[in-house]
């Protein structure tokens, strides 16, 4: 079971990674004020697809490379049917979809880097 996430191309420090990553779909977004990236015209959102195999490893290659310049609170996350990846800088949480715990220690860190709630990841 592949892992499929979306990532934010303007949230990373360096683009390469995405050459590595399977890309099934890429979306362009005009940034708005809702969006609290004023910095950025625009978010590049790619739909990548993860070999189970393979996903340790890019969940750690993506925290290092996270942007944390303009603010702490981007993240990407990647699931399959069983687990859920949710990828913060230098953090990532590998979470049980079926426990509602794992979800709770993830939002808990997540609303301390200043994430509203309402924005983060659910199980489902």
């Amino acid at each position: 079971m592949d892992y499929e996430g979306i990532i934010i191309q303007e949230s990373l420090t360096n683009f390469d990674i995405l050459k590595e990553l399977e890309i099934v779909h890429t979306e362009i977004e005009k940034v708005t004020r809702a969006n609290e990236t004023p910095w950025l015209e625009q978010w590049t959102m790619h739909t990548v697809v993860i070999k189970k195999d393979k996903m340790d490893e890019y969940a750690q290659k993506l925290s290092q490379l996270i942007d944390s310049k303009h603010c702490n609170n981007w993240y990407c996350d990647f699931k399959n049917e069983e687990l859920h990846y949710v990828v913060f800088r230098n953090k990532v949480f590998k979470l049980d979809k079926h426990s509602k715990q794992d979800y709770i220690n993830m939002k808990e860190y997540a609303i301390k880097l200043g994430l509203p709630e309402h924005q983060l990841p659910n199980p489902m």
